[in-house]
């Protein structure tokens, strides 16, 4: 949602817009000194603020995903451990879309 942007959350998109715009600067001034930064961008999870929309917009958001699901907070907190770990020294700047396919 923040990073295509939706009519009525300006507010919320430039927030997510901020994020990456900062995540990119840092990355830049900070990698002469081997810190990596990095943002994750996840796009319709399963939790309980998903689950508390009305449900045919919840079903609508849902076929809209390409792998034709929500996603859930482990395969968030998945990439997040990947970030964290040495398997990926080599990525910095990055805003890693956890979206099931919704930016393709």
């Amino acid at each position: 949602m923040g990073v295509n942007g939706n009519a009525g959350q300006a507010v919320y998109s430039g927030s997510k817009a901020a994020v990456s715009g900062v995540t990119k600067s840092l990355a830049k001034e900070l990698a002469s000194q081997s810190i990596r930064v990095n943002c994750i961008a996840p796009d319709f999870i399963d939790t309980d603020i998903a689950r508390s929309i009305p449900e045919d917009i919840y079903h609508k958001r849902v076929n809209a995903i390409d792998l034709g699901r929500a996603g859930n907070p482990a395969e968030v907190e998945n990439v997040a451990l990947f970030l964290a770990s040495d398997l990926s020294t080599y990525v910095t700047g990055q805003e890693i879309g956890v979206d099931g396919g919704m930016l393709i």
